[in-house]
């Protein structure tokens, strides 16, 4: 109970404390209004710029994706149908040849296996990169935006002080 009633006086004074009206601020002067406009456009013209580029950033980093799964797919039915060819050819031997032609199988099984291995790494690394890619596009608009910011707040500051 004591607990309740501290947190309750706490968040009575909290609130009487963000109720108090703030000082008034000095009169704008039309050159500080000007300056507002002026770093409030320049302000919304670079987030629209930063959004811009993370959604091509985003569109980039998902079609190289969708091609990085479409390669895999493609390796990995490559690979199953020299499997099933082999495969195939195993059960079309003779019993003589039967154990010549499982061998034979098992090599082209691991050489195809071995093929969509590298080319599903491959492609998984072309998507990474993409990611990378995309990530510093979107650091760098952020960056920009950020810096769009800082030079209207230092603008409009200026101006307040002629």
């Amino acid at each position: 109970m004591n607990k309740l009633l501290a947190a309750l006086i706490a968040g009575l004074f909290a609130t009487s404390v963000f109720a108090q009206a703030a000082a008034p601020a000095a009169p704008a002067t039309p050159a500080v209004v000007k300056a507002e406009a002026k770093a409030e456009k320049a302000e919304t013209k670079a987030v629209a710029a930063e959004a811009k580029t993370d959604a091509k950033a985003d569109a980039s980093v998902n079609k190289a994706v969708t091609k990085a799964h479409m390669k895999k797919s493609k390796a990995k039915a490559k690979a199953a149908k020299a499997k099933a060819e082999e495969q195939k050819d195993v059960a079309e031997a003779s019993a003589g040849d039967k154990m010549k032609a499982e061998a034979k199988a098992d090599k082209v099984e691991a050489k195809a296996d071995a093929k969509a291995d590298k080319a599903a790494i491959k492609a998984d690394a072309k998507a990474d990169k993409a990611k990378v890619d995309a990530n510093a596009d979107k650091m760098k608009a952020k960056a920009e935006t950020t810096a769009v910011k800082a030079e209207g707040d230092a603008k409009v500051k200026a101006a307040a002080a002629k």
